[in-house]
């Protein structure tokens, strides 16, 4: 399975990055929900597995963003909070399992083999809602049809529908899309969102679907889910 593991503690993150990857499992390990909006993901996620306490945006905060993004995601809150009433909090946050620490590598592993076989990730993953982008078609499932796209379009639509509140600012676009942090690298980058605009509009997603937020980046302003 694909997995986003998201835990601030190095050691442990390193650890349990570790013993996943050896069950056979791709494995995205990062420190920080934040660190999420500078990631291209390649592939659709499978299951996330989330520390709450951490630095910035917490778990909780970033469980209910990615169940908007992704619907058929498996979220594993993994935590030292362990009262009932924040165990309540993570599955109305959106949690599939909430495991408190310590916990066992084997625990671990077993509750996200379990939770990827009921969620029938190697099925189809098509959600049936109006703007779908499938990442490994790289195209974009609307009411009107399907378009293709170019890689780049994937990854600037991709980071945007991440983002906390569908915004990324420009350096965070460029460094998605390797591209130089100057004035050169900025134009690029407005042509490449000029023609996902027009897109998106000749496929109904409405105007404007991408905000141009002066000064600073864009904004994502219709709903895209990642299949």
């Amino acid at each position: 399975m694909n997995i986003l593991l998201v835990e601030d503690y190095d050691a442990l993150r390193e650890v349990t990055a570790e013993v996943l990857t050896a069950k056979g499992h791709r494995v995205h390990a990062l420190p920080s929900a934040e660190a999420l909006d500078q990631v291209f993901l390649r592939q659709p996620l499978d299951v996330a597995v989330l520390d709450l306490n951490l630095p910035g945006e917490d778990g909780l905060s970033l469980a209910r963003r990615l169940r908007e993004v992704c619907p058929g995601l498996g979220i594993v809150m993994i935590t030292v909070r362990h009262s009932l009433a924040d165990k309540l909090a993570g599955y109305e946050q959106g949690a599939d399992i909430y495991l408190t620490k310590p916990t066992e590598p084997e625990e671990l592993c077993a509750a996200i083999e379990a939770l990827g076989k009921r969620l029938g990730v190697a099925q189809d993953r098509s959600t049936g809602m109006p703007l779908r982008l499938h990442l490994l078609q790289a195209s974009l499932h609307t009411p009107l049809g399907t378009v293709a796209l170019r890689t780049p379009e994937v990854t600037v639509l991709q980071g945007l529908a991440l983002a906390p509140e569908g915004m990324l600012e420009y350096w965070q676009l460029l460094q998605l899309l390797d591209k130089p942090m100057d004035e050169g690298g900025k134009a690029q980058l407005e042509v490449l969102v000029s023609r996902l605009r027009r897109k998106l509009l000749a496929m109904g997603a409405g105007e404007p679907g991408i905000k141009s937020e002066r000064g600073k980046g864009y904004r994502l302003c219709i709903a895209v889910q990642i299949v």
